[in-house]
């Protein structure tokens, strides 16, 4: 039983397992970045960085989901991915706010 598991998981090694697995991997970086962040300026808080590999991870991700027809995990990707965007989103509109505010003196 064990061995029609281990050999059913094997034949659905392809590219597109590739391009999940890396999909994953860029997406759980994304936790590594932070505590290293956090660690180096002394609390927590989540670097820009952050947010660009929750939305490369989280397009890999859809990508796949897509490829493999689960409408959970579609779902679950596209909603991420508007979080992800819109935190960038915010991030730059504040920046330019404070450049603004900073350049009219």
């Amino acid at each position: 039983m064990f061995a029609e598991y281990l050999e059913r998981l094997l034949d659905n090694l392809n590219i597109w397992a590739a391009i999940g697995f890396f999909g994953q991997a860029v997406f759980a970086s994304r936790f590594i970045v932070q505590w290293i962040h956090s660690e180096r300026v002394k609390r927590s808080e989540i670097p820009l960085l952050f947010w660009y590999l929750s939305v490369a991870g989280g397009v890999i991700l859809l990508i796949y989901s897509i490829h493999i027809a689960n409408l959970v995990f579609i779902l679950g990707q596209s909603s991420g991915l508007f979080v992800y965007a819109r935190n960038l989103h915010l991030i730059y509109r504040e920046r330019r706010q404070q450049a603004t505010e900073k350049a009219a003196g």
